[in-house]
């Protein structure tokens, strides 16, 4: 089998360059609050970060879109947020990447913009804070991104559904956006959440995390034989063309229906956050089905760009030439 570098990277990375990829999903922010721990809090025997900057990065759905973007694609979002201060600072970060004018972001009156917000000392993840609203999204506002997905879908050569369960996926978006898609005849790839695991039926692939795998399937994960087993449940029940698994410092897993599974070790030489991973992971993979890879091609290119994006700090993206020189 061929490598992610026999595949030749720059051939796949200059081939796509400009091609629209519909992400279709929960987008949010990530503020992250950076500072220093020399005391432990009198009130409760919690750390004292005393604060030296924060900074703002595009999240979920969005970061999927920032990581296709950097990689030399066309995002073309759809999400929606609330009428906030996140949602004005969510909106600059497109303008800032030159991404806003091929994004749809409905604002809702009901709903606030999820903020994840991740408390660092030095380079150590203290505490996780969520902002966010979960109610699938009201009949109005639905009714609007169902018209704009339409349009988004028919332009795409690929579709990402980016699920976080905050209620931009529902029924109906999903269901409209796997039909569009078969119409056209693109792949469909889905970052899935239990809430709405059994709707993905027919996709192309599916990106679950080791934990998420074991819970669609309904067992715990122990040994290879277990992995299998999960990976055939769920491609059993979705009756999707692959799963792709990934396992931390353990890499990917690959089944596919009428393939052997493809495993493949980490890339990671130093983890530094996995904060973003999985939305990078689903960027590469989409790109790589979009410029006419093979399944196994495209897990080994994920592999490789979430090995890049694991060494850095914060929500982070891979860039063309990380790849293309990787040995």
């Amino acid at each position: 089998m061929k490598s992610a570098n026999e595949l030749d990277t720059k051939a796949l990375l200059t081939a796509t360059r400009g091609v629209p990829i519909a992400v279709i999903g929960d987008v949010m922010l990530d503020k992250f609050v950076w500072g220093n721990v020399s005391r432990i809090s009198p009130e409760a025997p919690v750390p004292v970060v005393e604060i030296d900057r924060e900074s703002f990065h595009l999240g979920g759905a969005a970061n999927v879109a920032r990581n296709l973007a950097s990689l030399g694609m066309r995002p073309l979002l759809l999400g929606v947020v609330g009428k906030d201060s996140a949602a004005r600072e969510l909106r600059k970060k497109l303008r800032d990447r030159g991404m806003a004018e091929d994004a749809f972001i409905i604002d809702d009156d009901a709903r606030r913009t999820t903020v994840k917000t991740r408390i660092i000392a030095g380079s150590q993840q203290v505490v996780r804070a969520d902002w966010e609203s979960s109610d699938d999204l009201a009949g109005g506002v639905e009714a609007r991104a169902l018209d704009a997905l339409a349009g988004l879908v028919r332009e795409a050569r690929a579709v990402v559904l980016s699920d976080y369960a905050k209620g931009t996926l529902t029924p109906n978006i999903i269901g409209r956006a796997i039909e569009l898609a078969k119409e056209r005849s693109i792949p469909v790839l889905v970052d899935p959440k239990l809430r709405r695991y059994r709707m993905y039926r027919g996709v192309a692939l599916v990106t679950p995390n080791l934990i998420e795998a074991e819970r669609f399937a309904g067992l715990v994960v122990r040994t290879e034989d277990d992995l299998e087993q999960a990976a055939s449940s769920i491609l059993k029940e979705l009756g999707c063309e692959a799963v792709l698994i990934t396992r931390g410092e353990r890499g990917m897993s690959l089944f596919a229906a009428e393939s052997a599974p493809l495993h493949i070790p980490t890339f990671a030489h130093e983890v530094f956050d996995v904060s973003g991973a999985g939305d990078t992971v689903i960027a590469a993979a989409a790109l790589a089905l979009a410029g006419g890879a093979k399944l196994a091609h495209a897990a080994e290119l994920a592999n490789r760009a979430a090995g890049i994006v694991v060494g850095k700090l914060g929500t982070a993206t891979v860039l063309p030439e990380e790849l293309i020189n990787l040995p």
